[in-house]
């Protein structure tokens, strides 16, 4: 079983007609995810990868029914583009845009917020790599290929280490349920905790991975959600044991500015939880596969 989306989940892409909306939508359509429209301002009533494009979302969800939305937009309509999704009904948004002003991104927050829980838009991202649901369907930019349909839930704040641990647990035969990339953005559309609890509820899913990084305290929530309220079995890997302080790596968010961010102070807090942890990136796989057999 997937979370927020599988083969029959009707999806348009917020910015197709760009060059790289195009080719990630190509992809997504060659992999079989239900792409239905597209959206770009401008363009509406016209055809682009033989998908209509409308020029609102409103006007696409109305025709389309669609539920699910990848956004393409470029940074500084990216936000826009997002609480739009929310306002016309979009159940599940990913956001790949790297480089949304984090200021931008309180608004989209609290916009999302303010809706009643029951009607309240999921968004992960932004620049996150997306969501697959192997075999069943693909809403971001990595490669399909190398996700083996299965029973663990990965969730990740890293694109590139999420698809090293698919990749590595695929050649142990271990499969993935959906993963998830919630992004590496200092405010994030959603936290590790918000989307464990998705996987906590769902019957076929019977492990999960996390795959964290120095800066916020998301890992350490996890550690503590995980001892009051999962039933299921979690491993982790966390990036940065080496980092300096104070410096960000790579991803806005990563950055230590509190006791609890660095890389090893978060090891002791899943380990003390009883979460296990991988060492280094290369045993991410051996580590789920232990978890496993020890259940």
């Amino acid at each position: 079983m997937s979370i927020f989306i599988d083969e029959k989940t009707p999806v348009l892409v917020q910015g197709i007609t760009g060059r790289i909306g195009s080719f990630h939508t190509q992809e997504m359509i060659d992999y079989g995810t239900n792409i239905v429209a597209g959206v770009t301002p401008g363009k509406g009533g016209t055809m682009h990868l033989g998908r209509p494009i409308f020029n609102t979302v409103e006007e696409a969800v109305l025709v389309t029914g669609a539920e699910a939305s990848i956004v393409f937009v470029p940074p500084a309509y990216a936000a826009d583009g997002i609480m739009e999704a929310a306002e016309s009904n979009i159940r599940f948004c990913v956001s790949i845009t790297d480089g949304i002003p984090t200021h931008d991104m309180i608004r989209v927050k609290r916009y999302i917020n303010s809706a009643p829980q029951e009607k309240r838009m999921i968004l992960t991202g932004p620049n996150c790599a997306g969501t697959i649901s192997p075999g069943k369907s693909l809403l971001g930019i990595m490669p399909g290929h190398i996700y083996k349909q299965g029973s663990v839930g990965l969730i990740g704040r890293s694109g590139t280490l999420g698809y090293e641990a698919a990749s590595q647990m695929k050649e142990l035969g271990i499969g993935i349920s959906t993963s998830v990339g919630i992004g590496g953005d200092p405010i994030n559309g959603s936290s590790f905790l918000e989307i464990l609890k998705y996987f906590e509820n769902d019957e076929e899913t019977e492990a999960i991975m996390i795959i964290g990084e120095i800066g916020g305290p998301q890992e350490a929530e996890v550690a503590g959600y995980f001892q009051k309220h999962m039933n299921k079995p979690m491993a982790a890997y966390i990036a940065g044991l080496t980092a300096p302080s104070g410096r960000t790596m790579g991803h806005a968010g990563a950055i230590v500015s509190s006791s609890g961010e660095s890389a090893a102070e978060k090891v002791v807090i899943l380990k003390d939880a009883g979460i296990m942890v991988a060492s280094t990136p290369s045993n991410m796989g051996s580590t789920v596969a232990s978890l496993l057999k020890s259940r």
